[in-house]
């Protein structure tokens, strides 16, 4: 049954949030919960948190959370476990760890875990109550870079020779912590389905080398390592215990064999590593068994593709793409990573002692396949493909919320969802990832750090420099309007109303006396491509964007006099950016303030013309056919206007596509659909972020092709 309305709240029986007590605020601290069971009868566990963690049962791994909401909310899971007990006794851990920094992936709020193991109605183990057994996980090291300016720590280890027993062993006992009860929380219902972390083995090892010094050293030195002040959190280089890529980078991978090699084990000797084919991109927790013959220190570095056609970059898109192990010789570990990662490539490296790995492989995080229940087969090979991409696209970035990207930022980006939401309503017949989407950001009284009435421009997150996007704020309120037509789901609807509402009111106070938006604060975004160079004073493809939203709150709140403003902002529109063969990108202030038009006209400027009706084909006819027959990929070939520069996937090429499917051109749409996002598929097995593979290689919105495809 689908979910509707605000998320209903959630009642623990006995467990209340807690946390190692003055430890709620600390960066980077990670902790132990345990429970041991008694016989193989059925058990729930209900958890909640504001700290990553996951669920191991004798060791093995189970799952992972929590599923992510708007601020000073918390989503419950339940999970239920049978087959996974032993007739005697059976270890549930929990590895918690509080990040307490902000990023476009996890909010900033001090760190709780809240939990409950219940059998036929008796509680078992409740934080602050029947006491989980708890420690410190003092393997992890705590002063670590940032994984990206996006996302939180990367992951380094000090693993001793006794480090994964608490999580096999019954009868080991954790030494005791002493905890506080935090704040009381505000649970919710999770709604969205749970991932089945299947496990992924790699398909084939495809090189072996050697790492040899580089006297050309390189020094990684993103913002998310220089930059960190109280606007980004983190600790300072100064401080760090570990910077991976950098000490990576004091090398190079030389390839000594290229030959495939048995996938049960390599053994690998000093300073030696082998490169992994995933045959695609995947996203999940890195999993592999290490068995030093002394101690050692072991990389594990990943991209989604070879950046130099040799081996991974630690360093590619500005992340720390590496994890780092600290192991004794002479027992095995086998090993999860604590954060999801996406990669098609993995290079394993062990530096000062010969090194058996087995077991390489990645529980994927991603939307359960057996979700996915409406599958079609494409007439072609290469279509299929594509097809084939384009789901497995939306799984990875379609869990709690809907995300850019699973690999550099894991955010919840208005617009992206847009296209998303359409594909998840579309291959699973439901809306549950829309549903917490859209209710994240319903659920806080306000946003911190941005004017009144504005929107974040991803969610959940914290933007501490005040950064938003306001044209981004519009995606919100048109993806609203398609989501009541998909769910019916008046009551969300109403809730977001006033916020809705305050949008508009906002964005009144940038209107000039044309009804145009101009001077709009803090980021303007339209594309990435030459489009984003000319957002200022007045941005055409904004205000068009603005019209269609005008529309969409008539639509959803029955208010004529918006469609008539509407309508009038789109005349005005035609009249000041429509130069008589294009329409153009902006208008500039001149030294009196009169708005002038530039001329400033791009690829993607038409398509925000037609994508918000604006135009139609038949009010611009010529326009329509010239960028019908002229433009798209097949500009490649022929070179057509050159002074008019090109759109880029994200979303120029989207909006193309979006009108051809509009106005019924599926061949066309089918030729274009192969001619652009074939290469993509046949080199990662996901659609893009761009046309080119330099960023993200596995995008939510991109996702978008399999509904295209799905329906002609």
């Amino acid at each position: 049954m689908a979910v509707q309305g605000i998320s209903k709240k959630y009642t623990f029986k006995e467990a209340v949030p807690v946390w190692e007590k003055n430890k709620e605020y600390e960066k980077n601290h990670s902790l132990i919960f345990r429970a041991v069971i008694d016989g193989n009868e059925e058990i729930k566990l209900s958890i909640a948190s504001h700290a990553r963690y996951q669920i191991f049962v004798d060791g093995v791994f189970y799952a992972a959370g929590p599923a992510r909401a708007g601020h000073d909310f918390y989503r419950v899971s339940e999970y239920t476990l049978k087959n996974e007990l032993s007739d005697k006794k059976t270890v549930i851990s929990i590895i918690a760890a509080g990040y307490n920094i902000n990023s476009f992936y996890l909010l900033d709020k001090p760190s709780f875990l809240c939990a409950e193991i219940e059998r036929n109605g008796e509680i078992l183990y409740s934080t602050g109550n029947k006491e989980f057994e708890t420690a410190k996980y003092s393997s992890r090291i705590r002063k670590t870079p940032r994984y990206s300016f996006q996302r939180p720590f990367t992951e380094c280890y000090i693993y001793d020779a006794y480090y994964d027993l608490f999580m096999k062993d019954p009868d080991t006992k954790l030494k005791s912590l002493e905890l506080q009860r935090t704040e009381d929380k505000n649970f919710i219902e999770r709604n969205v389905p749970y991932c089945l972390y299947t496990e992924r083995k790699v398909k084939e090892i495809i090189s072996k080398g050697i790492l040899i010094p580089d006297k050309d050293r390189r020094y990684f030195k993103d913002r998310s390592l220089t930059g960190i002040d109280e606007e980004l959190k983190g600790f300072p280089e100064k401080e760090l215990d570990a910077s991976p890529v950098n000490e990576l980078y004091a090398y190079k991978t030389q390839i000594m064999e290229t030959d495939k090699y048995a996938m049960e084990s390599v053994s690998l000797g000093i300073n030696c590593c082998c490169i992994y084919d995933m045959g695609r991109n995947n996203t999940g927790y890195i999993r592999l068994s290490l068995t030093a013959e002394h101690d050692t220190v072991i990389y594990a570095v990943f991209n989604e593709i070879l950046p130099d056609g040799i081996c991974p970059d630690p360093g590619k898109d500005s992340c720390q793409n590496v994890i780092k192990w600290a192991i004794q010789g002479g027992r095995t570990y086998d090993i999860v990573s604590f954060e999801p990662y996406t990669f098609r490539y993995i290079q394993i490296i062990s530096m000062y002692a010969p090194t058996l790995v087995t077991n390489v492989s990645l529980y994927e995080e991603c939307y359960p396949e057996t979700g996915i229940i409406n599958l079609k087969k494409m007439p072609t090979p290469s279509l299929q493909k594509i097809y084939d991409a384009a789901v497995e696209t939306f799984r990875q970035n379609a869990t709690d919320i809907f995300m850019d990207c699973p690999s550099r930022e894991r955010a919840g980006w208005l617009c992206d969802s847009f296209f998303t939401s359409r594909v998840e309503r579309e291959l699973t017949g439901e809306s549950f990832v829309e549903h917490n989407f859209l209710e994240n950001f319903l659920l806080p009284e306000k946003f911190d750090n941005i004017p009144d009435g504005m929107l974040p421009m991803c969610y959940p997150s914290d933007h501490y420099d005040g950064t938003y996007i306001h044209n981004w704020a519009f995606w919100f309120v048109l993806e609203l309007r398609e989501y009541f037509e998909r769910t019916g789901d008046k009551a969300l609807v109403d809730a977001a109303k006033e916020r809705v509402y305050k949008l508009l009111e906002f964005s009144k106070t940038y209107e000039n006396a044309d009804g145009l938006l101009q001077n709009v604060g803090s980021w303007v975004f339209v594309e990435w491509s030459e489009s984003n160079d000319f957002v200022q004073d007045i941005n055409y493809p904004s205000n068009m964007l603005y019209s269609k939203v005008l529309d969409s709150v008539a639509e959803l709140y029955c208010n004529s006099a918006l469609h008539e403003k509407a309508e009038k902002l789109r005349k005005t529109i035609i009249e000041k950016a429509f130069d008589g063969e294009f329409f153009c990108d902006n208008a500039e202030l001149d030294e009196n303030g009169i708005a002038v038009r530039t001329n400033n006209r791009t690829e993607t400027c038409q398509y925000y013309a037609f994508f918000s009706k604006t135009a139609t084909k038949e009010t611009f006819p010529e326009l329509y056919n010239k960028l019908l027959t002229e433009f798209g990929p097949v500009r490649s070939e022929k070179n057509n206007y050159p002074d008019i520069p090109r759109s880029n996937a994200f979303i120029g090429n989207y909006l193309r596509l979006f009108i051809l499917f509009e106005d019924g051109e599926y061949d066309k749409l089918r030729e274009e659909i192969e001619s652009f996002f074939l290469p993509m598929a046949e080199k990662t097995g996901t659609i893009w972020e761009n046309m080119t593979d330099y960023a993200s290689c596995c995008h939510g919105f991109a996702s978008h092709v399999a509904y295209w495809l799905n329906k002609i």
